[in-house]
């Protein structure tokens, strides 16, 4: 048995994963493809996590003059004798990943900027005494790399220039056209919609992405990515040679993700087959083109999770990477229609909607529509089967991004639901009297306003504590009330005890599913059978709570039905 390689988590360094000898999983097609299907200005937009910025790291050591060659035998290029002739090592090349520029203020987020364009500057220093150079182009490339205090000092309409003035430089000095390569393109403007400073970071981004990129003779042709395809009139305004190529282009489908084969030769090669279900399961599903790809940071993740402890459940890795705040915006300003639509998805169903793969940051709120199309492109949702006309079926791709809804589905009931102090009160001091007509008429109204997040086909059990959840979060609203999940009483597991403020007063509260409306009654009545039957008013009666109210709660989808009995 060979030895094992090291799994590749967290590492986007494409340099760093070959010399090191990490796992790698080959997406050097990717270069053939972008030299075959010619754009100046390529824009591939994925979900986060999808292999985005190793593959720009793998594109620069491709490119870039002085590269080390050996970091690609035995890769598919390396089969590709004509092409690595002709364009391996052979240009200067620019690379700048934008994930970082993140700031409170513009002020700040555009000083992030500016010294990670001084830092890539930097690497070029052989420029400032180069004899290919004039002492004005010299002085240029200073003030690129200048420090006031310890700070790159650049202006903002300098920085708005630097990328054609460097690409230019090169080209002076290589005799050969500049790549730029700019990975997460669109972050700077998340953060700053995020923020409040957006109007000014688009001007920004417009003026740095225009210059270096539009009627720039020193440019051989560029490369960008990021999460939503950002509309052309905001920042690439006269980019007539710019290319998208979003998750709905079949063009480098299988670029970004892994394939169902990648992935089981993965597992394979770590001997791990047999956990192959659910890998699909969890972490398949989004579909690219004509492609479906599981996300290539879970599988990674969870491979190495599964080597240093065997048989370990899944996890959500993908989701605790960065903040879930579109889906508890969306979530947050759902109406009842796009409740339900939300409690369809998560059963399995699939919602048919239009989708616009095109928006600026600030459209985002504008209406609920605008936020289903965000969720597709940044992999909140995927399509199934073909589109037409912009409509797509929308459906969640898999149990990990299932688990998002459902987190801030929880949140929102949190932070709604019961919040909404007048009904709740008035559910409490029902219970505390023992006032069926009440208890069943505020329930029902709850839940007519939450969303349910269990599947259908879920077993009847799974329902309850779906159902189970809801109730102790609201018991729980009265602070002064002792309130027992699934405790040992008499002869089984009550569901809910509860000891309030009263010393001589008790509740036990048992809860059925059932199949059906009619079915309702019935399942009261086996829940006040088994109250009295397992003995479950034991646990009170020996804390000397003799005035107790048994509580038998049936619930089918969104009526409940509840029968009270004086034990």
């Amino acid at each position: 048995m060979g030895e094992l390689l090291k799994l590749p988590v967290g590492i986007d360094d494409f340099e760093k994963i070959r010399k090191e000898k990490f796992y790698y999983v080959d997406k050097t097609k990717l270069i053939e493809q972008i030299l075959e299907q010619w754009g100046e200005v390529n824009l591939f937009t994925r979900p986060r996590r999808f292999g985005k910025t190793l593959n720009m790291s793998m594109l620069q050591h491709f490119f870039e003059i002085g590269t080390d060659k050996a970091l690609f035998d035995g890769l598919y290029i390396s089969g590709k004798s004509k092409l690595c002739e002709e364009y391996m090592g052979q240009f200067p090349v620019i690379f700048l990943s934008l994930k970082e520029v993140d700031g409170l203020t513009f002020a700040s987020a555009r000083y992030r900027l500016t010294e990670l364009v001084g830092i890539e500057a930097e690497r070029f220093s052989f420029l400032a005494d180069s004899d290919k150079l004039s002492e004005n182009e010299k002085e240029k490339y200073r003030t690129l790399i200048r420090l006031c205090d310890g700070k790159y000092s650049m202006g903002e309409e300098l920085l708005k220039s630097s990328l054609k003035i460097l690409s230019q430089l090169l080209y002076k000095y290589y005799e050969k056209k500049t790549i730029i390569i700019i990975d997460e393109y669109d972050v700077p403007l998340d953060k700053a919609f995020q923020h409040n400073y957006y109007k000014e970071m688009v001007s920004l981004i417009r003026g740095l992405f225009g210059q270096a990129l539009k009627t720039n003779n020193a440019l051989q042709f560029a490369v960008l990515t990021g999460c939503l395809r950002v509309s052309k009139e905001s920042i690439f305004t006269g980019l007539n040679n710019f290319k998208v190529l979003s998750i709905t282009d079949a063009r480098f489908d299988e670029q970004f993700g892994f394939t169902d084969e990648e992935v089981i030769r993965l597992l394979h090669d770590y001997h791990l087959d047999d956990h192959l279900t659910e890998t699909k399961e969890w972490y398949d599903g989004y579909h690219f083109g004509n492609t479906d790809v599981y996300c290539p940071w879970d599988v990674i993740n969870h491979v190495d999770r599964l080597l240093g402890e065997p048989g370990a459940e899944p996890q959500s890795y993908w989701i605790n990477t960065s903040g879930n705040d579109l889906v508890k915006r969306f979530i947050s300003k759902a109406d009842k229609t796009t409740r339900n639509e939300i409690e369809r998805l998560i059963a399995g169903e699939s919602i048919v909607k239009a989708v616009r793969t095109e928006l600026t940051y600030d459209e985002i709120d504008d209406s609920i529509d605008n936020l289903w199309s965000i969720l597709f492109t940044t992999g909140y949702l995927t399509q199934k089967g073909k589109p037409e006309r912009d409509v797509y079926h929308l459906i969640i791709p898999n149990k990990e991004v299932r688990d998002v809804y459902i987190l801030q589905i929880r949140e929102w009931f949190n932070n709604t639901v019961l919040h909404d102090t007048e009904p709740v009160r008035e559910l409490l001091q029902a219970f505390e009297n023992g006032d069926v007509g009440i208890i069943e008429k505020q329930l029902t109204r709850i839940l007519g306003n939450t969303i349910s997040i269990f599947d259908t086909k879920a077993r009847s059990e799974e329902k309850e504590i779906f159902y189970h959840g809801i109730l102790l979060g609201l018991l729980r609203c009265e602070s002064n009330w002792l309130i027992q999940s699934n405790i040992e009483s008499g002869d089984g597991l009550v569901d809910i005890l509860v000891e309030p403020e009263d010393p001589d007063a008790g509740m036990i509260i048992e809860l059925k599913y059932a199949q059906t409306f009619d079915g309702l009654e019935k399942a009261c009545e086996r829940a006040m059978s088994q109250i009295r039957e397992r003995r479950y008013d034991e646990r009170l009666r020996n804390e000397d709570r003799n005035n107790i109210l048994a509580y038998g709660i049936a619930f089918c989808k969104k009526k409940c039905k509840v029968i009270v009995e004086r034990m």
